[in-house]
């Protein structure tokens, strides 16, 4: 995984200094998608998501609000159950 990865990440920075993304916008909406993957990954936990980021919870709920991330609802879709009439 690690040199297919390095190859991705590779790509897709070469992509963005071309277009002219910052370091600072890059980092940014790296950062905000990662966090957003970790939540759903985790069903909106953000307990375990932070151990699996590797900062606490209160570090995580603090870059959801810098980042301007809704700390909404990230748990998996629940299916309607039917009910009887």
């Amino acid at each position: 995984m690690g040199r297919n990865l390095s190859g991705q990440l590779s790509h897709i920075v070469r992509e963005l200094v071309r277009n002219g993304v910052t370091l600072e916008q890059a980092r940014r909406e790296f950062e905000k998608q990662y966090i957003v993957a970790s939540l759903r990954d985790h069903e909106g936990n953000f307990s375990r998501s932070a151990k699996t980021l590797g900062v606490h919870r209160n570090t995580l709920r603090n870059k959801l609000s810098n980042l301007g991330i809704d700390g909404g609802d990230y748990s998996a879709p629940r299916s309607r159950q039917k009910t009887k009439r």
